[in-house]
């Protein structure tokens, strides 16, 4: 094991250099400019070239701790790497990146993550030519979030849309920041830059802040100084635009019909908007997109898209990494020997989590070494990505602090922002003859039914029952009586016995589709005659496709930040200020929202 003293001592020189270069290399807009430090090509220099292939990859590993794994996750790391260890897969391939995931085992609670960041750290740091790891994560926050509680857990994109404010984005960004590099995670696939014009997208909806270009441009901008003033890297995605789109690219591979001047009107502004902010990387997205490449490639894998567009034509310097490799919008028309090298080709830096380890850095290097990728292009993809690490410190301070874990992962102002901003978004769509607010003196007895989907991040929830005590916190005698996302006809039946003896039925209500059986429970609901408040607890456009409802609010989310507030909301105890980012179809425009 590589004693961290020792390296900070041996990388101090370095990182001094490192450092000032990478503030020196910044424009006044705060884009990084193209121009390594000496001290950089000196590095590049002495690294071989499967180092430098293992720069551009960004692995999951399993486990929660970098040297003792579980022995489940021990074998999984034997199977898929070839060893048992995480840190054993960072030094056996050279690896420039790590990122977290839950299902992974990397996210129990704040100290065992920031353990695993150290010690992944110190394998990272522990060859000849030592280069600190950039940890990363997907915490968009809302429906997306790998880490829960105790970290703070805020609104989501299209909830910060719904509050319209841009210090609320930024703050929320700041607060997601801070308490991620507290952990050792420097870098953040976030925020969501996709305008979301289409209704039936399967993958993007409340991740985006709206369907209109420009308010999500302004809050896309707030989110990266947000995400900067925290000391981490915050990656726009999905470039070229991934809002009007009815595939999810984990399972099959979208297109985009958008003519150009539809992509430079409706997509392009945020990503514009990003790198006018100094944001530090951009994600590529598995999308097919004739009108900016007729080839049929991915935009991942497509040259025009990524060095013409990205590159050349919008001036992006900084570092491009592909959206997940194992995903199947990427896979379907190559292998996956071949996808790493068309991404290179094409021009991006990191390559995230392929399905095969071993074989894409294989690949890679035989495509040097046959001359079709040549060893230049390798190292100015590494050069961008030792660029972000020496500006984001990592060359001078690798390792986490406990006490600042302590005193900044949950921190109650944290808690307490994180409220307020939720608060603001919530959205109250409906409320004939003034239902809303309910009160305990006019409505003591509620009931909280409807759909109870999993925890974002296993943390949180469930659902109704997390209402159901809010509620009763707040004066009233609540119940839960949890239905699913598809209730039978004898969910429906307990939910409708528990409506009668109840004054008032809060029902939640998750992506109802045409036909979903979650209509004929609000219909029967409704039927009772008691009153009943529908809360759209994931896309707000369930209001489109329900039946008529006493009340109707949007929440844009079910972590429990979101269903704390609407519990304010429909007892009054907060005003709802929240207007929809979104168009609901047939119902309510942009900007809809009531308050009382």
């Amino acid at each position: 094991m590589v004693n961290a003293t020792s390296r900070r001592t041996l990388l101090a020189a370095a990182a001094a250099a490192a450092v000032s270069a990478a503030g020196a290399s910044a424009s006044a807009s705060g884009r990084a400019t193209a121009v390594p430090h000496p001290w950089l090509l000196r590095l590049v220099a002495r690294m071989s070239l499967a180092e430098k292939v293992g720069q551009l990859f960004v692995s999951r590993v399993y486990g929660h701790s970098a040297t003792d794994p579980e022995p489940a996750d021990a074998e999984k790391n034997l199977a898929q790497f070839g060893v048992r260890t995480a840190a054993e897969v960072v030094r056996r391939y050279h690896l420039g990146g790590v990122v977290y995931f839950a299902w992974a085992h990397n996210t129990r609670e704040p100290a065992q993550i920031a353990g695993l960041s150290d010690g992944l750290q110190r394998a990272a740091l522990a060859g000849p030519n030592p280069v600190p790891l950039l940890v990363s994560t997907d915490q968009e926050h809302g429906i997306i979030a790998r880490i829960g509680r105790p970290l703070t857990l805020l609104p989501g994109a299209m909830a910060l849309g719904a509050a319209g404010s841009a210090e609320h984005a930024r703050r929320a960004a700041e607060i997601a920041g801070t308490e991620l590099a507290a952990l050792g995670v420097a870098q953040d696939y976030a925020p969501v830059a996709d305008v979301n014009v289409n209704p039936a997208n399967p993958v993007i909806g409340v991740r985006s802040f709206g369907s209109a270009p420009g308010p999500v441009a302004e809050l896309v901008a707030a989110q990266v100084r947000g995400y900067r003033a925290a000391g981490i890297a915050a990656t726009a995605k999905h470039f070229p635009g991934h809002g009007d789109t009815e595939t999810d690219s984990h399972y099959g591979l979208p297109r985009m019909g958008h003519s150009l001047k539809e992509w430079e009107r409706l997509d392009a502004p945020p990503f514009e908007a990003a790198i006018a902010a100094g944001v530090d990387a951009v994600m590529t997205a598995h999308i097919v997109f004739p009108a900016l490449d007729p080839s049929g490639d991915p935009a991942t894998l497509s040259q025009p898209i990524v060095t013409g567009i990205l590159r050349r034509r919008l001036g992006f310097e900084g570092v491009v990494v592909t959206d997940a490799l194992d995903m199947a919008g990427v896979r379907q028309k190559y292998g996956n020997d071949r996808v790493p090298v068309l991404a290179l080709k094409a021009g991006c830096d990191q390559l995230l989590n392929p399905p095969d380890l071993d074989l894409a850095h294989r690949s890679v290097i035989a495509a040097v070494r046959s001359g079709e990728l040549t060893e230049a292009r390798i190292e100015e993809s590494v050069l961008r990505i030792l660029r972000l690490k020496a500006r984001l410190g990592l060359f001078g301070a690798p390792f986490t602090d406990p006490a600042r874990v302590e005193a900044v992962v949950g921190a109650a102002e944290h808690r307490a922002a994180a409220d307020t901003i939720a608060a603001a978004g919530t959205t109250l769509l409906a409320n004939s003859a003034g239902l809303l607010p309910l009160s305990p003196a006019r409505t003591p007895r509620l009931l909280v039914t409807g759909a109870d989907p999993v925890s974002p991040t296993g943390t949180t929830g469930p659902p109704t029952a997390t209402l159901a005590r809010e509620l009763t916190a707040l004066g009233f005698t609540a119940g839960a009586v949890p239905t699913g996302l598809a209730p039978d006809a004898d969910a429906v039946r307990r939910a409708v016995a528990a409506a009668r003896e109840a004054d008032a039925v809060l029902v939640c209500t998750y992506n109802v589709a045409d036909g979903s059986p979650q209509r004929a429970l609000v219909q029967a609901l409704v039927d009772t005659g008691v009153p009943v408040v529908s809360l759209a607890v994931r896309n707000p456009y369930d209001a489109a496709r329900l039946p008529e409802c006493a009340a109707s609010l949007a929440a844009y989310s079910w972590t429990d930040v979101e269903l704390r507030a609407a519990a304010r909301v429909v007892a009054g105890e907060v005003r709802p200020a929240g207007r929809l980012p979104v168009p609901v179809p047939g119902r309510y425009p942009v900007g809809h929202g009531l308050s009382y």
